[in-house]
């Protein structure tokens, strides 16, 4: 299963270094990373998903909490949550088919970014699922290349589970 992890640290150099080795030293992968500055000056929070069951994801926050300017380690997984990602996205498009590629992306409100003769830039804002639903969509184009950022993802405040509400949005389709 994977784990999103929230993690509040101080803001300071070699930190993100200490965490990574942390996992490395113990063989897990990071399979999402992303940082940046946090609500209060002087932290960062760092966003990431781990692989791992529940036992494991525990050790990894108790080790975690020993380094030095680890400051909370959340497991937000079952939390509700607002998650997002962006994605940059550079698809093949020539005049032929540049009309389609552009309906398609208005479809995923993606926004077409850059123009080139042969090709299109496209940048993508969403969950992580959307994320994957577009590049397969797209993928009978031709991908040239992909840059995407990795998960964010903040508790909701008004706890309400996006999930359940898409499971019951379902039903009553």
């Amino acid at each position: 299963m994977k784990h999103t992890l929230s993690v509040l640290v101080e803001d300071e150099a070699g930190v993100l270094s200490r965490i990574s080795s942390l996992f490395a030293r113990r063989g897990f992968n990071i399979e999402s990373l992303a940082v940046g500055p946090a609500e209060q000056g002087g932290v960062s929070r760092i966003t990431m998903v781990v692989p791992g069951d529940d036992r494991v994801i525990e050790q990894l926050t108790k080790q975690l909490y020993k380094l030095v300017n680890v400051l909370k380690v959340q497991d937000i997984t079952e939390t509700p949550c607002v998650e997002r990602e962006l994605m940059l996205l550079k698809v093949n498009a020539t005049s032929s088919n540049r009309s389609e590629v552009i309906e398609l992306a208005q479809i995923f409100r993606a926004r077409v970014v850059d123009v080139a003769e042969d090709s299109l830039t496209l940048e993508v804002v969403g969950d992580p699922g959307k994320m994957v639903a577009i590049v397969q969509v797209l993928q009978k184009f031709g991908l040239r290349e992909i840059a995407r950022t990795g998960k964010i993802a903040l508790t909701r405040e008004s706890g309400v589970n996006t999930e359940l509400l898409k499971s019951l949005q379902a039903k009553v389709s």
